[in-house]
């Protein structure tokens, strides 16, 4: 095994262990840093404010040390969330292969004119190694807060530390662009999907993606897996470098269009924590959700223009994998409903758009989870949620819409529903990437341009117990196995509506459909 330049002495280095230089390196106080969030004045163009509380703490993961010369080190992976506004709040995201010395972005209104220096905050994460399996290894991530920013504006920025100036020459070509929502509602498209994993199908689909020039994106768990077995256990088959490759993959996407994630099951990596959360928490920085900060990183929620949208950690009320079952005790749910009632009560807001992993309604492999029925349903029925999208399942899957756990009204393709009075249309996206799954035995698919004839589905729902109780339904309206994503386009004014469209990893449509209020 090789032993890291990482500032331990050499004749130290070679009678340590991984784990005893990782101790030294912690613990020896001349050689730890400060972490800072941004906060720096970017040539008198904004202020950076403070990490938001929702991101891990600093003190949670040990403080890189200075390694290879700066010059050598290039930052890649670059990844931007929202703030809790996203018309004046960016989080701009990025890793480095060893550790640097003074992380910072730079930004400005020309890719010519960036600004000065904002200091960003770094959390290191570490995970022992395995005797015979893997070598322990360690991550370095920075994160930048971005706050009072002008709304519908576009900035460049670039991301560097001592040693590598974005704003070089020899660097520029790294320098890219982001846009802050507009002040106003106007209309603007979205995507999503969950379950991307790594790989030609994944990066293919990312592609597809970005010729839909979203705002933001929603993914809806089980990120990049590694970690293949997703029980929230310490699984000896975790790599965590699979997030290298993750980051890489989404950077030509996740650097200009918010990258908003939740937490599926296999995103539960107990290396870190006993929750499994701290990998999630050292590696993005999203919005807080004000109920158990620093906790819960995967529920959150945000406005953009007239739709609210809410995120959610499903591994929380989960039947079928409980690791985290009640895992915020009740307090997520309490959450969900003063966020629900709010976002129903705010002005402006046409729609609300909740996400999260586990399914409500699938008929694929994992099917339904009767935790999340139980938990959530309840109160997306009374505040007439407007569309859930969910991962888990690796089809594309969407009901009718379903009011009081049955057909409220038949939504074909090309079909509308009018959430007030129809009920909820859920859609199953677990097609982002990773291996697809099928349908039970005997059941069709039936897609735009492939219509099938509509029967009952037998299939089942996860019980607390975790037993399997079978059930016969009507809801699964369009079925597909195959890649695909969702792009979703919100329209405001006298007639609002979001027009709702899935499409195959070749860009043909198979499902379209309408939610109208009012209709």
């Amino acid at each position: 095994m090789e032993t890291p330049d990482v500032g331990i002495p050499p004749r130290l280095a070679e009678r340590l262990s991984m784990a005893e230089q990782y101790e030294y390196l912690r613990t020896r106080p001349s050689r730890r840093r400060t972490l800072v969030s941004a906060g720096a004045v970017a040539g008198g163009l904004l202020t950076g404010g403070s990490a938001p509380a929702g991101t891990a703490a600093p003190s949670r993961f040990p403080s890189p040390v200075a390694g290879a010369p700066g010059a050598a080190v290039a930052p890649f992976g670059r990844h931007l969330s929202f703030g809790a506004d996203p018309r004046t709040q960016m989080r701009i995201s990025w890793q480095v292969p060893t550790p640097v010395r003074h992380p910072y972005v730079r930004i400005g209104t020309r890719p010519d004119e960036l600004g000065g220096r904002m200091e960003a905050e770094v959390r290191a994460l570490r995970t022992p190694g395995v005797e015979g399996v893997r070598r322990a290894v360690e991550q370095y991530y920075a994160h930048a807060a971005l706050d009072d920013l002008l709304p519908g504006t576009t900035y460049y920025y670039g991301v560097g530390h001592d040693g590598f100036d974005p704003a070089a020459p020899e660097h520029r070509a790294t320098i890219t662009s982001f846009r802050t929502a507009p002040a106003r509602p106007e209309r603007f498209v979205f995507t999503a999907f969950g379950d991307q994993g790594v790989g030609r199908d994944a990066a293919a689909v990312d592609r597809l993606l970005l010729r839909e020039k979203p705002a933001f994106h929603l993914h809806a768990g089980d990120i990049c897996y590694a970690d293949g077995a997703g029980r929230g256990t310490k699984a000896t088959g975790y790599d965590p470098v699979t997030w290298d490759s993750f980051l890489r993959q989404s950077e030509p996407v996740a650097r200009s269009v918010p990258w908003m994630v939740t937490t599926g099951n296999h995103d539960m990596e107990a290396w870190y924590s006993p929750d499994g959360y701290g990998g999630q928490l050292a590696r993005f920085s999203l919005p807080d959700s004000g109920f158990a900060p620093r906790t819960t990183p995967g529920a959150y929620t945000f406005t953009y223009g007239n739709v609210g949208v809410v995120a959610l950690d499903a591994n929380d009320v989960s039947y079928e994998i409980p690791a985290n079952l009640g895992h915020t005790g009740g307090r997520q749910t309490a959450w969900l409903k003063r966020t629900l009632a709010a976002l129903r009560a705010a002005d402006g807001v046409d729609f609300v758009v909740v996400f999260f992993h586990h399914c409500a309604y699938s008929t694929s492999a994992h099917a339904s989870d009767g935790g999340v029925r139980a938990a959530w349903l309840p109160l997306f029925a009374r505040y007439r949620v407007d569309l859930v999208i969910n991962g888990h399942n690796h089809v594309y899957e969407r009901t009718d819409a379903v009011k009081d756990g049955a057909v409220g009204r038949t939504v074909p393709v090309g079909g509308s529903a009018d959430p007030a009075r129809d009920g909820t249309v859920y859609v199953t996206a677990g097609g982002g990437g990773r291996d697809l799954y099928g349908f039970p035995a005997g059941v069709a698919e039936s897609y735009e341009g492939h219509v099938t004839g509509h029967e009952p589905v037998d299939t089942f729902r996860w019980t607390r117990s975790r037993d399997r109780a079978t059930e016969t339904v009507e809801w699964s309206r369009v079925r597909y196995r195959g890649f695909s994503f969702l792009t979703v386009e919100a329209v405001g004014g006298a007639a609002p509506r979001l027009t709702v469209s899935a499409r195959a990893s070749d860009g043909a449509r198979i499902d379209r459909f309408e939610v109208r209020r009012g209709a």
